[in-house]
């Protein structure tokens, strides 16, 4: 099998990781590298392969099998169309685009070129995920009753040495918080509703530092989700998962999902039943889970190149990315006007 060339735009902190998990694959290189940055001049160098100012320079250069796009969220939807109408199979970094109608365009360009367009909310390719999955579509919890998601985090003050981390666009709830709602999504079904509060208390940029959310999902579930980059805390999927090195890994849980039968804490998997009659003075057991730990970056690259082939479908595709941005949106509208927003 030949091995895929793969095309990165953006060479940023994700974009870099990106490349150095290509070069380490069998199944994929990287081609070239697409960003105006004097740096990224100097990464590709390192990397041993071309740096072209934009998208077009590089597509009038050279043509790879499929092109991943990494760079800020605003501009997504120019580089998406861009390989896209070059018949090229694209996977975009989360989030699908900075806007709604941006998103939209893209997930219709995509079918009437039948491109695939996949999304990178790389945690659907964690086995930790798959196992969760799993058990819940087993009945094991029974009827879903409510969700909860932290991410608490604290990100140093040189992280916003980058000037679009504290414009409109970024913050916690688009760059951090929406994988959180992407997984819910997966794993309790759509979100129908939310009712939302934000706050720039801490650092007073124009985006938010912190946000709260309320979710109601079709199911008749509820959930509740609270974001923030300013907490000294270990409950966020990053450090709780151990799927990048660079976080130190605690023992605590970011996700819990209950339900009538069973509760689930995740990453841990421990699953928490009454081992005999069900109720508030009966004895309650966990049993956990263990499941191989892998990047889930790789495995999604395979699966990209997979989908390059056309030999799978995507994960991830275009239309549930848009789907995960509509709830997002609805967290940002309903902190902005203080009132309850559907999504659907």
């Amino acid at each position: 099998m030949t091995t895929l060339s793969i095309a990165l735009v953006g060479a940023g902190l994700i974009g870099r990781r990106h490349a150095e998990l290509l070069q380490a694959t069998d199944f994929a290189q990287l081609a070239a590298i697409a960003d105006p940055a004097a740096e990224a001049q100097v990464f590709a160098k390192s990397m041993g392969v071309p740096c072209y100012p934009s998208l077009s320079a590089l597509l009038t250069g050279i043509r790879p099998d499929g092109i991943l796009i990494a760079t800020p969220n605003q501009h997504h939807r120019a580089d998406a169309l861009t390989a896209i109408a070059a018949g090229l199979p694209v996977l975009i970094e989360k989030p699908i685009a900075d806007t709604l109608g941006a998103a939209e365009e893209i997930v219709a360009a995509a079918a009437r070129a039948d491109i695939p367009v996949l999304i990178g909310h790389h945690r659907r390719h964690n086995p930790l995920i798959a196992q969760a999955k799993a058990r819940i579509e087993a009945g094991d919890l029974g009827r879903l009753v409510a969700a909860h998601a932290s991410f608490w985090i604290y990100k140093p003050d040189s992280y916003f040495e980058v000037a679009w981390r504290r414009q409109p666009g970024a913050g916690p709830v688009f760059i951090n918080l929406i994988h959180d709602i992407d997984l819910l999504r997966h794993l309790c079904g759509e979100i129908v509703e939310v009712t939302a509060i934000e706050s720039n208390a801490i650092r007073a940029n124009p985006v938010e530092d912190t946000a709260a959310a309320l979710l109601r999902f079709a199911n008749g579930a509820i959930g509740t989700i609270t974001a923030s980059d300013t907490i000294t805390a270990p409950w966020s999927w990053e450090q709780t998962a151990a799927e990048n090195p660079a976080y130190p890994k605690t023992e605590q849980t970011a996700y819990m999902i209950g339900g009538t039968h069973g509760a689930l804490s995740i990453p841990r998997l421990e699953l928490w039943r009454h081992p005999g009659p069900r109720g508030w003075w009966e004895p309650i057991e966990a049993t956990r889970d263990t499941v191989l730990e892998v990047d889930p970056l790789i495995r999604q690259l395979a699966h990209f190149a997979r989908v390059i082939r056309r030999e799978e479908l995507p994960l991830v595709s275009g239309a549930e990315g848009l789907a995960t941005l509509r709830v997002v949106e609805a967290i940002k509208r309903s902190a902005q006007s203080r009132t309850p927003i559907a999504t659907l």
